[in-house]
């Protein structure tokens, strides 16, 4: 069986007088006479069935079970007042915090942010690089982009764009291995770039759509510990990665990398933007949200091969 909580306001009553160890002060402390206080007391008295304290000449004295309550009651009202203070500064603060991925943050989102701050000056972004999944109830953070089929338990979501892949390579290094540009294929013969957390699986799901799979089935392979790293060595002319369209808008236009194949395929998946379902909805929470909305309408815009597979 549960055991009930006593009563809250005689035991924020108790909590002050045994902290100051006088009733004046408690009530002065309190807002509330000190007959008020005395009232108080009494009723938590009553509900616990033994004596707290005792009037001295000075002040007040706990009785034993008065000390060993107080021990107890004191420390978990502070933690109440910690943790209040901590969640309302939180909120009243001019930082929005994000968590994401790597390959989002560097590709994505910090190229954005410059419009975000000459929109919005008093505002700081504060990016947090994660690949596991969000936990709002651990994770002190106002928003996660998160890749998945669009379910979250306590979160709401917004969609952002679809996961659309497809290979990736410099263009000199397309030059420099195939003679035809039409018939790209001979790229595949030549070095696989792997992310470990996007491993063979995006390839042989790419081949399989656009039926290559036999150019990549002996093909050497070179992993890296992300995508952003596959891709920063396919501008390098290390081989060809699998890209993540969406992502690689900026390297696109700026012809650090070309898709050569021109046959995007999308994986199933999406990017969303999750935020705590029981946020308060702040300024600052939906300026963000807004804005960050905006970028991605404009990036499902923007990249090159809409027509994926």
């Amino acid at each position: 069986m549960t055991q009930k909580l006593p009563p809250l306001n005689p035991l924020r009553t108790f909590e002050a007088v045994a902290r100051l160890r006088n009733l004046t002060q408690a009530a002065r402390e309190l807002h509330v006479g000190q007959s008020a206080v005395s009232k108080q007391l009494r009723v938590l008295e009553e509900y616990l069935g033994v004596k707290l304290y005792r009037r001295a000449q000075r002040g007040i004295n706990l009785t034993e079970e008065g000390h060993a309550f107080a021990a107890q009651i004191i420390p978990a009202f502070e933690q109440i007042t910690t943790a209040t203070r901590n969640i309302t500064e939180h909120v009243h603060d001019n930082i929005i915090r994000i968590q994401t991925y790597t390959t989002v943050a560097g590709k994505w989102l910090i190229p954005r942010l410059e419009d975000f701050h000459q929109r919005y000056p008093k505002l700081n972004v504060v990016i947090i690089n994660s690949v596991k999944e969000v936990d709002f109830e651990k994770d002190q953070v106002d928003f996660s982009i998160q890749l998945g089929r669009g379910s979250w338990e306590g979160a709401e979501i917004d969609f952002l764009f679809e996961d659309v892949i497809e290979p990736v390579c410099s263009p000199n290094f397309l030059k420099q291995h195939v003679s035809n540009l039409n018939y790209p294929q001979a790229v595949l013969r030549t070095r696989l770039l792997l992310s470990s957390f996007r491993p063979r699986k995006d390839w042989r799901l790419w081949a399989r759509l656009t039926r290559h799979e036999e150019e990549i089935e002996n093909t050497a392979p070179m992993s890296f510990s992300s995508s952003l790293l596959a891709w920063q060595a396919a501008r390098d002319n290390l081989g060809v990665a699998m890209g993540q369209l969406p992502l690689l808008v900026e390297d696109f236009e700026n012809k650090l990398l070309v898709a050569p194949f021109q046959l995007p395929v999308k994986t199933g998946f999406s990017f969303y933007l999750l935020r705590p379902k029981f946020q308060r909805e702040t300024n600052k929470i939906m300026l963000f949200r807004d804005w960050l909305l905006q970028q991605a309408a404009s990036t499902q815009a923007e990249y090159p091969y809409s027509k994926a597979n």
